[in-house]
C-alpha cells in the first residue's frame, strides 16, 4: 500500500491544478489517470477566456488568439461583434495538456497513466483506493461528469448535459481568420451553438445539443457550406463528450472526498465553459488542502461551500433560451438594433464565475 497525503482521480484541467497547487507547498499527491498519455483522446474543445488567460500563464506558442465574433441567426443573417480589450484563445489542446502534467510533475506530484481510480472505501480515518494499492488523507474526485468517485461515495452526480462534437480540418481557409463564428440553430443545435473557430494549425469546427438530442456534425458541415469552401480541407482528428449544464451538484463533498471540475458541475450553464473554473478551483482546492494539512486552517469543504460557483442567473437564462427562443424568434431578434449590444455582453462582458 503507498501512502499519500492526496489522491486526485482524473487529470483533467481540475485534476492537474490541484495537484501542482498541492505539490508545491510539499503535499505528497498521486493522480490517477486512465488515459495512457496526457493529451490523448481529448473531449473539450479547448476554448479559452480571457480571464483564464489573464490568470494562468500558458505558452504562447499553443495558443492562437481570436477577438471578434461573428454570430449566426438560423437564416445565416449575421451580426460582426468586435471588442478592443476581450479575446478567446484557441490551444493545441494535446500539448497544453502535455504542458500542465510536466508542470505539475516538475512542482513534486505523482502521475500514473494508464492506472483508472477504480473504488475507495473510507478505513480507520484514512481512505483507501483502489483495493488498498493507495492509502490518503483526502480524495478528490476530478474525474469527469459522470464520476465514479461521486457514485462510490453517495455524492451528487449532474444530470443535465450538452452533448458536443468537433472535428478538426485543415485546408478551410475562412474569410476572417480572426473571427470566432457562432451559429444559433436551434435544429441542429438545439439549447446551445455550432462553431467555427481559427486553431492552432487547423479550424475547429463544432456543434452541441441539449441531450437526449444527439450532435450531427456532418450536417452541419452541409449547412456552412453556403459560408466556408470545404473543397480541398481534410478532417485530421474527431472528438466529442459531454459538458455538464446542470450547475453544481449537492452534496459536492462528504467528509475528506470532495468533487472538483466537471465532476462538481462548476460549469457555466449559459456558455459550456469550464476550464477556467477548473483551473482556478483547482488551485484553490490545493492551496486550502495545504494550508488545513499544515496550518490546521479551515477545512477545504467549509471554504468551497462559500465560493464555488452556483449559476443561478446563467441556469435561468439557459432555460429560457433553451425551451422559449424558437429559430423565428432567433431570426427576429437579429433586425433588432438591440440585439447586437446584447450579444456583445454576452461574449465580451467579463465572465463572472459566479
Amino acid at each position: 500500500m503507498a501512502l499519500t497525503e492526496v489522491v486526485i482521480a482524473g487529470g483533467g484541467f481540475a485534476g492537474l491544478a490541484c495537484a501542482k497547487a498541492l505539490a508545491a507547498q510539499n503535499i505528497p499527491v498521486v493522480v490517477l489517470e486512465r488515459k495512457k498519455a496526457a493529451g490523448i483522446g481529448m473531449h473539450t474543445t479547448g476554448i479559452i477566456v480571457k480571464e483564464c488567460a489573464d490568470e494562468f500563464a500558458i505558452p504562447d506558442h499553443l495558443t492562437r488568439k481570436v477577438t471578434d465574433v461573428r454570430l449566426y441567426a438560423p437564416s445565416l443573417k449575421s451580426v460582426e461583434l468586435h471588442s478592443r480589450d476581450y479575446f478567446f484563445l484557441t490551444t493545441d489542446t494535446p500539448a497544453l495538456m502535455q504542458y500542465l502534467s510536466d508542470d505539475a510533475v516538475q512542482a513534486g506530484a505523482v502521475i500514473l497513466y494508464d492506472t483508472p481510480y477504480e473504488s475507495a472505501i473510507l478505513a480507520n480515518e484514512r481512505i483507501n483506493v483502489n483495493n488498498g494499492s493507495f492509502s490518503c488523507q483526502f480524495l478528490i474526485g476530478a474525474d469527469g461528469p459522470r464520476s465514479k468517485v461521486a457514485d462510490h461515495f453517495s455524492l451528487g452526480q449532474n444530470t443535465k448535459f450538452l452533448l458536443g462534437a468537433e472535428a478538426e480540418y485543415t485546408g478551410l481557409n475562412l474569410p476572417d481568420t480572426n473571427a470566432f463564428y457562432c451559429f444559433l440553430d436551434q435544429q441542429l443545435a438545439h439549447g446551445y451553438l455550432g462553431w467555427v473557430i481559427p486553431g492552432v494549425g487547423v479550424t475547429q469546427i463544432g456543434i452541441a445539443q441539449r441531450m437526449p438530442r444527439r450532435p450531427d456534425i456532418d450536417a452541419f458541415v452541409e449547412r456552412m457550406k453556403p459560408l466556408f469552401d470545404f473543397t480541398n480541407t481534410s478532417v485530421v482528428a474527431r472528438r466529442g463528450g459531454l459538458i455538464p449544464v446542470g450547475g453544481l451538484v449537492r452534496p459536492f463533498a462528504r467528509g475528506n472526498v470532495i468533487l472538483l471540475g466537471d465532476s462538481a458541475g462548476i460549469v457555466s450553464p449559459l456558455t459550456a465553459g469550464g476550464i477556467h473554473t477548473a483551473l482556478r478551483y483547482g488551485k484553490i482546492l490545493g492551496e486550502t488542502i495545504a494550508n488545513y494539512l499544515h496550518n490546521g486552517g479551515a477545512h477545504p469543504v467549509q471554504r468551497l461551500e462559500h465560493i464555488y460557483p452556483r449559476f443561478y442567473f446563467k441556469q435561468m437564462l439557459r432555460l429560457t433560451y433553451e425551451r422559449f427562443t424558437p429559430d423565428w424568434m432567433l431570426n427576429f431578434a437579429f433586425t433588432n438594433p438591440l440585439f447586437k449590444s446584447a450579444a456583445s455582453t454576452v461574449f465580451f462582458k467579463k465572465k463572472n464565475l459566479k
